[in-house]
């Protein structure tokens, strides 16, 4: 088929290598811009866009769809079908009208549930079991469209939102293979979504890393694995009389009882309103990620609380 791609991030890789592997001819790819990165803030090219010049591809960054010069330009490319994933621009109604076979997209949810910006990281913050990614027939909508194949994924009680991330970034890709092959076939099927059900993902905000250990230690341990390895939930800890910010990169749910905040033993266990966190791995401001007994070696003496 005649297909273009549009995706920025590395989650997007994956399946653009797969469509150009399954031998479909990858027109253009669109990713967004290059931006400036590191010390010396020099310009860098999005994975996407990395992976589509190894390939030989022609890409595309606009700044934006929106405008009659943009939308002729991807209307003359002549693709059958766009496979968007993670591309981070509105695709407006000229070019979702496009391609004769529509704009197929990765969504890392069950929908309805978890439309929008963060559904992995909400759907492990509000403690579901199992998520899934499913390829959407795009609309003008929210993540509102029709759905196509899917695949359900258990999430574990320990996984982080980085480990869902990997996972479904492998699924994502041979999904959208075989989603792809139905559809040269004539028999890729969609399903209208259920009116009932719906819930949003909205964008993570940087308050929300900081750790309330006042709440269950259920939802502690729920906003530390849904935040790692990024942005990180993180409290205060004061280490040689300074207050010194640690992300919590992993944790297990433990006995214990006290205060909410307080540090219970010499392995890392913090009190929460109810139950308690055991911490397993953490960052300590300018550091890199260590398990719980290496920081402990390092930190000396801790205070009896955290914050």
């Amino acid at each position: 088929m005649r297909v273009v791609f549009m995706g920025t991030p590395e989650f997007s890789v994956p399946t653009l290598t797969e469509i150009v592997s399954a031998g479909h001819e990858v027109l253009a790819v669109y990713t967004r811009a290059p931006k400036p990165a590191g010390r010396g803030q020099a310009e860098r090219k999005s994975p996407v866009h990395e992976a589509a010049e190894s390939f030989g591809i022609p890409v595309f960054t606009p700044k934006s769809l929106r405008n009659e010069a943009e939308q002729a330009q991807f209307a003359s490319l002549g693709a059958d079908v766009a496979v968007v994933v993670a591309y981070g621009l509105i695709l407006p109604k000229p070019i979702l009208d496009a391609p004769p076979e529509g704009c197929l997209n990765l969504h890392g949810s069950l929908l309805p549930r978890w439309r929008g910006a963060a559904p992995m990281q909400r759907a492990i913050m509000a403690g579901d079991k199992q998520t899934g990614i499913v390829v959407m027939n795009m609309d003008e909508g929210l993540d509102t469209g029709a759905m196509g194949p899917t695949e359900i994924i258990p999430i574990g009680p320990d996984m982080t939102a980085g480990e869902l991330h990997d996972q479904m970034m492998r699924l994502g890709a041979d999904l959208m293979g075989r989603a792809l092959a139905a559809l040269e076939r004539g028999s890729l099927d969609f399903t209208p979504q259920p009116e009932a059900g719906v819930t949003y993902a909205a964008k993570i905000e940087k308050a929300e890393a900081k750790l309330d250990f006042s709440k269950s230690a259920e939802e502690v341990h729920n906003t530390i694995r849904g935040l790692s390895p990024f942005p990180g939930a993180w409290f205060e800890l004061e280490l040689a009389g300074k207050p010194t910010r640690i992300k919590a990169l992993r944790s297990t749910l433990a006995t214990g009882s006290a205060a909410p905040g307080s540090l219970l033993g010499p392995d890392l266990t913090i009190a929460c309103g109810t139950g308690a966190v055991r911490l397993t791995q953490v960052q300590r401001e300018g550091k890199g990620a260590m398990d719980a007994a290496t920081f402990l070696r390092g930190a000396g003496l801790l205070p009896e609380r955290v914050s």
